[in-house]
């Protein structure tokens, strides 16, 4: 399977629009050329802290400056993260995402509380990732050493539609965060969110951005907007599942070696919406009854489907050819 990162603009508009019965059969075929397409990987996504954060992002309820139901809540203790990784690795989850509400990762008592947790989940078996915000190379070493394997970090949409959505930093910092990770070598998680008010265009141009970095993302989560009452986005209507199975497929065509998780946005989906994402190539779900702070799925509905469609979870740690806890 060849491996491109020279993708022009234009090729990725042409398999984006190409009709949509052709795309996914066309996508399902490159997901085929793995031997292990049926294998979805199941993470489980806690928000380790809630609420108060500084930045204007237009979509999410943590932002401070917005009035929504989400409660401001400190750090996480360690007792809590433990006994949230026991209950998705018992569940099936073979990654636990922390996410906490940080601009950026500062170096004080709080991220070596984070380091603690990373370091005892890690020492669990499960593949630990990481999404707090902006940091540095040697705070992307420090979770390395903790044991972290994976970091996410989303460029959220096009270069072009980033002002539309945040204003308190821009396109520059996230690629510099990735940069960061991908040094410390990390397992890079990044993607996207569709139905923030963008155009096919903004759309085709962040898979653009994707596919033509040096690696492309080891993970690659297609997020649908979950309108929150009280962001700036509230009113947007909700994504229609051709849109989702267009950036699902384009991306698996794209970068054909890539983990794409369907995310954000799945709980409004049928089982057969979801079984066509599956089709289109989506190889991964975040499982559990929440995303941070938005309605997700439960672990025994999402089992029931896996069984319905033939898939099975992934193990942690696939294809890596040693993995030493820390």
């Amino acid at each position: 399977m060849t491996i491109r990162h020279d993708w022009s603009l234009g090729e990725i508009r042409d398999i984006y629009n190409s009709p949509l019965l052709d795309l996914i059969f066309k996508a399902a075929l490159v997901h085929r050329e793995n031997k292990s397409y049926a294998e979805v990987q199941v993470s489980s996504l806690i928000s380790i802290k809630t609420g108060g954060c500084k930045e204007d992002c237009s979509y999410c309820p943590q932002a401070a400056r917005y009035t929504t139901d989400v409660e401001v809540e400190p750090l996480m203790s360690l007792e809590k993260v433990i006994a949230r990784a026991e209950t998705a690795k018992a569940n099936g989850a073979s990654r636990l995402c922390m996410g906490a509400a940080w601009r950026e990762v500062r170096d004080n008592r709080d991220f070596d509380r984070v380091l603690e947790m990373v370091s005892e989940v890690n020492n669990m078996g499960l593949e630990v990732c990481c999404t707090l915000g902006m940091l540095t190379y040697e705070q992307a070493q420090k979770l390395k050493d903790a044991g972290c394997f994976a970091y996410n970090h989303n460029i959220d949409t096009s270069s072009d539609n980033y002002n539309n959505i945040i204003t308190t930093r821009n396109f520059e910092d996230r690629l510099n965060t990735l940069n960061n990770v991908r040094k410390a070598k990390l397992s890079v998680c990044c993607g996207g969110i569709v139905g923030l008010g963008e155009t096919d265009d903004d759309r085709i141009k962040m898979l653009h951005t994707l596919s033509t970095m040096e690696e492309h993302p080891d993970s690659v989560p297609i997020n649908a907007l979950v309108a929150v009452k009280g962001t700036p986005l509230e009113n947007n209507e909700r994504v229609t599942i051709d849109v989702m199975l267009r950036m699902i497929a384009t991306a698996r065509i794209i970068m054909p070696k890539s983990v794409v998780r369907l995310s954000a946005g799945r709980n409004e989906m049928s089982l057969a919406e979801q079984a066509l994402c599956f089709m289109a190539g989506a190889n991964s779900i975040f499982a559990g009854e929440k995303l941070l702070t938005t309605p997700n799925p439960d672990f025994d509905e999402d089992m029931q489907m896996f069984k319905l469609l033939g898939l099975t979870p992934r193990k942690a740690f696939k294809d890596v050819h040693e993995h030493q806890t820390v």
